[in-house]
This record gives structure tokens, sequence and C-alpha cells, in this order.
């Protein structure tokens, strides 16, 4: 009986000793599994923080980036608004250009008609009395002292007279056109009535103003007369021929500019700004 009761005896404590043993293990895996989770989330809560950390980088820069496209976007704006006006302002001077140069056509035009209408005019003189040419843009009628004066003097010949007659219908019926009446006379200092050569040259201009406003009636407004004594000749005043073709008065004629002065004027201004 003993034996028997020793051996439940026995058996029980086993077997309690068994069941107390199981939650144990349960409890250390289920502390273990709880460490690695522990670990686990601090691993990736350090990730999240290092995630959000390059989130806010990359938001810094997504930020920055937007900035410059903001400033890009400006600059173009500017740049394109800058465009825009030098656009108009190369197509305002383009036109300007097209204006002037159809005024210099208009004006070399104007001028080959008004030498065109002095030769027509003048076809009965000699080349050796006078002569009818372009230059500068402008028309020269020279008559030569041999036409116009006796020698040394400012009064008209006859013959002279017929020619500034001639001269004064096509200034008549042209009322646009300019006139500058310029008297040169040779190295030869004068002697007599006339200071110098300054003197008669001058004298010799305004006797041919005088004859086409007083004779002829050209308005004095359209006319300027100078006298250049002996210094702008033609040819030497070495030899007798030279001399008798720097004795001279020229008549130069030109259309008005007024129209390419007012553009050359508005070009200017323009540049200015």
């Amino acid at each position: 009986m003993k034996r028997v009761i020793c051996s439940v005896i026995l058996v029980s404590t086993t077997y309690l000793f068994l069941a107390s043993c199981v939650p144990a293990r349960r409890l250390k895996a289920a502390e273990g599994a709880l460490q690695s989770a522990r670990n686990d989330s601090a691993i990736l809560a350090t990730r999240v923080s290092d995630l959000q950390n390059n989130v806010g980088q990359l938001k810094q820069q997504i930020g920055d980036l937007n900035n410059k496209v903001n400033d890009l976007t400006n600059k173009t704006g500017e740049l394109s608004s800058d465009a825009a006006n030098k656009n108009s302002q190369l197509a305002a001077q383009r036109k300007r250009l097209e204006q002037l140069q159809a005024l210099m056509d208009q004006q070399k035009n104007a001028t080959r008609e008004i030498r065109k209408k002095m030769s027509d005019a003048l076809v009965g003189f000699n080349s050796n009395e006078l002569t009818v040419s372009i230059k500068n843009g402008k028309v020269y009628v020279s008559l030569q002292e041999n036409l116009l004066f006796p020698s040394g003097s400012a009064v008209v010949n006859p013959k002279g007279k017929e020619a500034l007659g001639k001269l004064a219908e096509v200034l008549n019926n042209n009322p646009e056109i300019t006139v500058d009446i310029e008297g040169h006379t040779d190295s030869i200092p004068i002697r007599g009535r006339y200071q110098d050569n300054w003197d008669l040259s001058t004298a010799r201009a305004n006797s041919i103003v005088r004859i086409l406003t007083k004779d002829y009636q050209v308005d004095p407004i359209r006319i300027v007369a100078s006298g250049h004594s002996s210094y702008d000749p033609v040819q030497t005043n070495s030899t007798s021929e030279g001399r008798a073709l720097n004795r001279r008065t020229e008549i130069i004629l030109s259309p008005k500019l007024d129209e390419l002065f007012k553009l050359l004027e508005t070009n200017g201004d323009t540049s200015a700004n």
C-alpha cells in the first residue's frame, strides 16, 4: 500500500512539475519575441526618422527648385518683354530707314530733274561760258567770268544777263529749288575800285542776286549769296588757263530738304532716348 501511495505521490509531483514548466517556457519565449519586436520597432523607428529627414530635405530642395523656377520664369518674362521692345524699336527704325531712303531717292531724282531743266534752258551757251553738273547731291551752274563780267568788274554783261534770265525762268517755275550764289576769283590781287578779291567776289555774287530778284522776280528768301575770293579754286592758279577757270560764279541749286531734315531730326531724338 505504501508503495502505491508513494507512486501516486511521485506521479502527481512529476505532473505538477511538468505542468509548471510549460508556462515558464512560453513566458520566456514571449519575452524573447517581445524583445525582438522592440528591437525591430526601434530599427523601424530609426528608419522612419531617417526617411522623415530625407523627406524634409527633399521638400527643402523642391522649395529651392520652385524658387529657381519662379526666378527663371520672371527672367524669361523680362527677357521676352525686352525682346518685344527691341523688336518694336527695330521695326520702327527699319521703317524710318525706309522712309529716309525713299526721301534720299526722291532728292536724287529731283536733283537730276533740276539738272535736266537747267541744261535744257541753257543749251544755247558754250561749254567755255558755262557748265551744268551734279556735285555733292546738288546742281552746279558754273558761269565763267567771260560770260558774266568784264575783268575786275561786278557789272553783268548783256549775254550774262540773258543766261540769268533763262535760269530765273526755271527757278520761278520750280519754287521748291533753293539757290546759293558763290563768287570766285583767281589769286591775282585786284586793283582799282575793289579793295581785294574778297570784295570783288562778294560784289559779283550780290550783282547776280539783284538781277535775279529785281529783274526776274525770283523770291529773295530762296537765295543766299557769298564770296570766296581765290580760296576755292577748281584749277591751279599758276597758269593763265587755270586762273581763267577759277574766275567764275557758281549758282548752286538743290531741292528743299525740309522733309529729309525732319526725318533726320526724328532719328536723332530717338537715338538720344
